[in-house]
């Protein structure tokens, strides 16, 4: 399984906004199949979050979905492993609807979200995917028996309906998301949430032993958001907020934090924030326990 600091950043996204409208699981094993769905997603029927505040992203999430987030636009042979997973799923889903012999309509059924930064017209026309007039521009469907759609962040109109995924853009367009954010109220929840998210992914990336042209310039594209969540945590105290950082890269590495877990974050705590960063990104489960225990 993929450990970039944009996968985990994608994990923590998706578990942190939908969790309210439903159940998020990560890195979930497809059945009977050695691979794995980044993010899994079953509906609530009692949301605890105003849907709107999540725009198209709430839209998305109102049947169960996979979604399948791409920092750079996917490969044909990628997007096939995507549709495997997705098959493979839906004939789960409907093995057990049968069995509790329930009727299950072909619009129930799972979809697929991919979620790519671009998608050239070349990739779109082999995938035979099209926009849809009951959708927004940037959207691409495939044929309706494969359930699945392509996102093309960089066609999206700019509406906040889309924010929450432009945020997965890049260059000028994932800027201009990460300023609409820091624009928001100071007490609006969801700036304080995604700022630390993206300050989480901004220490991943610096804390990773290869940076490349492209790390250096997304480094600087959040040094603006992490500036604003910096200044936030010295106002309520940066203990708390590094405490954070520390619980969200342990959670991407780890999933759920147990008793062992929690019980290494103080003992990290003292170190710098660069080294305890590192060590999160390097070391194993067993040797952070057996380090800081």
């Amino acid at each position: 399984m993929s450990r970039t600091p944009f996968d985990q950043f994608a994990k923590q996204f998706f578990e942190t906004f939908l969790t309210p409208l439903g159940e998020v699981k990560t890195n979930f094993e497809v059945p009977g199949e050695p691979k794995f769905i980044d993010i899994w997603f079953s509906p609530s029927n009692q949301p605890s979050v105003n849907p709107e505040d999540l725009g198209i992203l709430a839209k998305f999430a109102t049947l169960p979905c996979l979604f399948e987030p791409f920092r750079n636009q996917p490969s044909s042979s990628e997007v096939r492993s995507c549709l495997y997973k997705l098959i493979h799923v839906i004939s789960d889903f409907e093995r057990r609807a049968k069995r509790e012999e329930k009727t299950v309509s072909e619009d129930e059924l799972p979809r697929l979200w991919i979620i790519t930064p671009s998608a050239s017209d070349d990739l779109l026309s082999r995938a035979c995917a099209n926009e849809s007039e009951n959708w927004l521009t940037g959207i691409y469907f495939l044929p309706k028996v494969l359930r699945t759609a392509i996102i093309a962040v960089n066609k999206l109109p700019r509406t906040p309906e889309t924010l929450w995924l432009r945020i997965f853009g890049k260059g000028v367009i994932q800027k201009q998301a990460v300023d609409e954010v820091i624009g928001f109220d100071q007490e609006d929840p969801r700036r304080s949430t995604i700022l630390q998210l993206l300050a989480t992914w901004k220490i991943s990336i610096e804390a990773s032993s290869l940076v490349s042209q492209e790390d250096r310039e997304l480094i600087m594209q959040l040094s603006q958001a992490y500036l604003e969540w910096e200044q936030k945590t010295e106002r309520r105290g940066m203990e708390e907020g590094q405490r954070q950082v520390v619980e969200n890269l342990l959670k991407a590495r780890f999933g759920e934090l147990d008793e062992q877990l929690l019980a290494i974050i103080e003992p990290m705590l003292q170190l710098p924030p660069q080294e305890y960063s590192s060590l999160l990104l390097e070391l194993s489960r067993e040797e952070l326990l057996k380090r800081f225990s």
